[in-house]
């Protein structure tokens, strides 16, 4: 199978226009709103992992995903079902493609990536204890749990870079090798957001770094698959881009 990168604009006033017709949930929530419209424009997962990119004050922006096909078979198929307020937010004739075939990557070669993550673990077992401002906190087994404070709970000594950046190569092999001194998180904030009628509170980070690819099969897979939870809704969709110099 041939991973295809694909770019679809589309109208944010509108996306905001349709997901309130719609009632998904209590306030916008972005991710929710893109999960539902690309599943009704072109089927269930069929644009996943995807992460919309927009520049500040823009009233429109670029979504980006990763496609079993390319963007002439994703328009035709879409067209067949179409209504008239997902074609107000989504601009099919200028959806585009461009192939990421497995033949393209090579076992050593450095990429870089631009990557929205929510950094989160399930516990196999209850955690309780002090967070990193001394309150005491304590979660239940099977509960979703931002990384950095996990790692404080069990008694690591780290910084939330450091944590998040240990959570992402784990998740990367083995199929590449995250360089730690070419990677950073450029920008990091706690969001909200709704799963199953649930309002979850939690790290929301954007990190731009490099990997090393140590299996190109492994690699075409994971960009295809994503990284981390919640991929289906924003979340985890490796941009590529050129590799960062060491400073």
């Amino acid at each position: 199978m041939t991973l295809h990168l694909v770019e679809l604009p589309l109208s944010l006033r509108a996306l905001h226009v349709w997901a309130g017709a719609r009632r998904l949930g209590g306030g916008f929530d972005e991710g929710v709103a893109l999960h539902h419209l690309l599943g009704e424009t072109f089927g269930p997962a069929m644009l996943q992992p995807f992460r919309l990119m927009v520049a500040p004050g823009a009233e429109s922006g670029n979504l980006y995903a990763y496609a079993a096909e390319d963007a002439a078979t994703l328009r035709r198929k879409a067209q067949l079902s179409l209504i008239p307020d997902l074609a107000a937010v989504v601009e099919l004739g200028r959806l585009r493609s461009i192939p990421r075939p497995v033949t393209t990557w090579a076992a050593g070669q450095r990429i870089g990536f631009d990557l929205r993550i929510r950094p989160v673990v399930r516990l196999a077992s209850a955690l309780a204890g002090r967070d990193e401002t001394g309150a005491e906190v304590g979660f239940r087994k099977g509960a979703e749990v931002d990384a950095f404070l996990a790692a404080v709970l069990r008694g690591a000594t780290t910084t939330r870079e450091d944590a998040y950046r240990d959570w992402l190569q784990v998740r990367l092999g083995p199929a590449a090798d995250l360089e730690i001194a070419t990677t950073r998180m450029v920008s990091f904030q706690r969001s909200r957001i709704q799963r199953d009628g649930k309002r979850l509170e939690g790290p929301d980070a954007v990190f731009h770094g490099t990997v090393t690819i140590a299996d190109p099969a492994a690699f075409a897979a994971l960009l295809a698959r994503g990284v981390g939870r919640h991929r289906s809704y924003g979340y985890g969709m490796l941009l590529l881009r050129p590799a960062q110099r060491a400073t």
